[in-house]
């Protein structure tokens, strides 16, 4: 945490180097110190000091000064630091005009010169106010501030980006927080440079893109070799699991993630059945301790980063990105893991971002705190987000299709789910509308069972239905099945073109895609397990067989 600072001002040298003297020595183990002759130079400082996260704890100023009286210098002092304690020093003849001030400006205390011996006439004094500043500061935030509206949908792309990257942030909606507001006058930004990022070093970031916040938190969206061992795209559980055991191997490996890592299980709020945590870990955890893992072991990870090409050129592939940039690898993990269906039905696409949402409910919880909520889907993912959001909204309400939970989620979430009293299944329903101006405020839902459609209030809507293989962007001769998920293995066999792509004279091992070197991990491969320890394995296993194809070439 920053010290808080001790402003004196006085415009002669002498006496000012004496009370900078005697604050630095009872002070400034808890205090920075500063000081200055003059007062318009000390105001012109303090939008700066705002603007970098500064607090003044205490202004001391003397009462005659050439270009501004004391009282005056603390009445333009306050009105940047107004819980900042205030002290004039004064002759015995300014003591009328002291005395005024504490009625006329709320000054807190005057002293007169000289004040020896300080311990006796000074610090008694100083202490006291500083002890009662101390006992109503509320240290502010120190890490990067998000200003935005609640339901913007940019503002919700970068909040999603920040928590996936496991950034602290704190979010200032503008419409409800007085803070927001006092920021965006500070730092003089109107409603159409928002969503606005403010750094701990007070630069600020207008409207800025992922990529535009990521390199200025340090991430790395640019490659520093030319040539690598392993390039895995996608930073899910397994390619996670893939970089910790290539790295560890000492194979020279890229990892490569269009917006954060974790994947869909990098937003869980709490994962029950994974193996050697009995009380369970959230997916930001388990990414956090994975990311760590790889980093130590020398593996590169590149974020914002997004892959639009592959192009093998013999032994070698090319890897395109969408900033131009490009790498060459000898081998390629694909671990582009899955997304949520679209919920088609009129009125959500327009409030999505504002009001509806996919996944992202431990990004969003907070901001509907004692209100109703819905979510749609019947799997982990939706159990875990409604669990999660029970904690905060006054309802949740879980949409399915189906009459109860038991073909598609985990008996430990159905368990829990029952247990918890604010959350309310809806069996045999669907949503047929969302209603809303600038963000969801209502949905239709209807009973499958007799047509009838009723209207509900609704805040939000978090949806988990389904999963598509991220593979669109895919245009190499990788064979995929009817739903785009990526054929490997022996499965590649029952597919007519399938020897019009492979050549080799073995066949592909157990993960290896049609074109050789390139295997797929985790839910983007045809015929996966949607498990978290699943996709672990599976990354894992793709970095032996990629030492096996490497031995070959």
């Amino acid at each position: 945490m920053k010290s808080p600072i001790i402003i004196a001002v006085d415009d002669d040298q002498a006496v000012l180097q004496a009370i900078q003297r005697d604050l630095r020595q009872q002070y400034r183990k808890n205090y920075k110190i500063l000081s200055s002759t003059s007062a318009n130079e000390v105001l012109e400082t303090l939008n700066e000091l705002r603007r970098k996260n500064e607090e003044v704890a205490l202004f001391l100023s003397d009462q005659r000064m050439p270009d501004m009286l004391g009282v005056d210098f603390l009445i333009q002092a306050r009105k940047v630091y107004p819980l900042a304690k205030t002290v004039l020093l004064t002759a015995y003849s300014d003591i009328e005009a002291a005395i005024r001030a504490i009625n006329d400006v709320q000054l807190d205390y005057y002293l007169n010169k000289p004040w020896d011996p300080p311990a006796e006439k000074l610090y008694p004094v100083l202490d006291e106010l500083l002890n009662d500043w101390q006992s109503n500061y509320r240290p502010p935030f120190e890490g990067l501030k998000l200003i935005g509206y609640q339901f913007s949908p940019r503002t919700h792309e970068l909040k999603d980006f920040l928590a996936g990257n496991l950034f602290p942030y704190q979010w200032l909606d503008m419409e409800t927080n007085p803070e927001a507001r006092q920021l965006a006058q500070l730092h003089q930004l109107d409603a159409k440079e928002l969503p606005a990022v403010v750094m701990q070093d007070g630069v600020v970031l207008k409207q800025p893109s992922m990529q535009a916040v990521g390199e200025k938190l340090g991430l790395q969206p640019r490659a520093t070799q030319s040539l690598y061992d392993l390039a895995i795209i996608g930073a899910g559980p397994a390619g996670l699991a893939a970089a910790v055991y290539a790295g560890s191997e000492g194979l020279r490996t890229l990892l490569i993630d269009k917006r954060a890592p974790g994947g869909q299980a990098g937003t869980s709020s709490r994962i029950e059945n994974y193996l050697g945590f009995p009380a369970g870990l959230s997916g930001s955890e388990l990414t956090r301790r994975a990311i760590t893992q790889a980093t130590r072991f020398g593996v590169e990870f590149l974020a914002p980063q997004e892959v639009v090409a592959i192009k093998p050129q013999g032994q070698y592939k090319h890897i395109q990105f969408s900033d131009g940039s490009q790498v060459v690898t000898r081998s390629i993990v694909l671990s582009t893991g899955v997304s949520y269906h679209k919920l088609d039905c009129p009125g959500l696409d327009k409030l999505t971002g504002a009001g509806v949402y996919y996944g992202a409910a431990t990004t969003e919880a907070y901001a509907f705190k004692d209100k109703p909520v819905y979510v749609v889907g019947g799997g982990n993912s939706a159990g875990q987000g409604a669990m999660y959001l029970s904690r905060t909204a006054s309802e949740v309400y879980i949409i399915i299709r189906r009459p109860d939970l038991t073909a598609t989620m985990s008996q430990y979430l159905i368990d829990q789910i029952e247990k918890t009293p604010n959350i309310h299944l809806l069996p045999c329903t669907t949503v047929s509308e969302g209603l809303g101006e600038s963000h969801l405020e209502c949905l239709v839902l209807e009973d499958l069972n007799t047509n009838e459609q009723r209207k509900v209030p609704a805040s939000a809507l978090f949806i988990f239905i389904g999963t598509k293989p991220y593979t669109d962007w895919i245009e190499m001769n990788i064979i995929k099945d009817a739903k785009g998920f990526i054929e490997t293995g022996r499965d590649l066999a029952k597919y007519e073109d399938y020897k019009e792509f492979w050549k080799l004279d073995r066949d592909p091992y157990l993960l290896e895609t049609c074109s050789a070197g390139i295997f797929a991990a985790g839910d983007v491969r045809a015929g996966a397990m949607n498990r978290v320890a699943s996709a672990v394995g599976e990354g894992a296993m793709a970095v032996s067989f990629v030492h096996k194809y490497l031995a070959e070439t």
